[in-house]
């Protein structure tokens, strides 16, 4: 699908397309825990979720949280990327481009992010931070992470990474020549620099929390797109900040 022109895709392709989307979606609403799962915890403890989903300390378990975490940044990042693949597509109108490749590139930037992130998890998990659906069981560290996300809104890395996002146009013509593998892993670290820090909220609402997902995904969303984008960097590292420094306090 991803080797036909973008612009001239059917029907019968965007189906497609948001039936993969759809069925990642799909994927992390089985591997998230109902509400009803959460609240009985805390009636009978946290060992009652174990048989749901229990995280081991060794490679399978390390597996698990890795496979979770890569279906999430796919699930999440999906939606914000076409619309840089079809620019990148419209570059190539004389010369013959390799979409597949660049989109290897894009997604090896989230696999390395996924190993890390994963790696992190589990550290979190064994010292006691984070319970087994992934969530801080500590007001510091929920704050800290939240007091993060919020000041890194602020930074001039996040604006320039923003900046490439809004304007995939401008971003490719200035490595156009270096190939679509090089371009999708350029675009990939972009996309990684504005999204990394809200990523890292999932400890905060529960990496298996799927609504947390949703939400976190249309604020990535809104915040790419160059007519709103604008308008919510900044007030919602402010929301991010009193936030964080609410929970760290007090």
């Amino acid at each position: 699908m991803i080797s036909e022109p973008i612009r001239k895709m059917s029907q019968v392709h965007w189906i497609v397309l948001f039936l993969c989307i759809s069925i990642a979606w799909l994927f992390l609403y089985l591997l998230s825990v109902p509400e009803e799962l959460r609240l009985l915890s805390k009636i009978y403890g946290a060992n009652f979720l174990n048989e749901f989903c229990v995280i081991t300390p060794n490679v399978t378990g390390f597996l698990q949280i890795f496979s979770m975490w890569a279906l999430m940044s796919a699930a999440m990042m999906a939606p914000t990327a076409l619309p840089a693949f079809a620019v990148y597509e419209e570059l190539g109108d004389n010369v013959e481009i390799d979409l597949w490749r660049l989109l290897l590139g894009y997604l090896m930037i989230w696999v390395v992010f996924s190993i890390f992130v994963s790696i992190l998890q589990m550290a979190l998990f064994l010292s006691g931070y984070l319970d087994n659906l992934g969530q801080s069981t500590s007001s510091k560290l929920s704050g800290s992470l939240l007091f993060l996300a919020g000041v890194y809104q602020f930074t001039s890395f996040k604006e320039a990474c923003l900046s490439k996002c809004r304007m995939p146009l401008t971003f490719f013509m200035e490595h156009f020549e270096q190939g679509p593998l090089a371009n999708g892993l350029r675009l990939g670290a972009v996309c990684l620099g504005c999204c990394w820090a809200l990523m890292l909220l999932s400890f905060v609402g529960g990496v298996m929390n799927l609504a947390f997902m949703g939400l976190a995904t249309f604020l990535m969303i809104i915040e790419k797109l160059p007519q709103y984008g604008r308008f919510l960097t900044m007030p919602l590292g402010f929301i991010l900040i009193v936030s964080g420094f609410n929970l760290f306090v007090f």
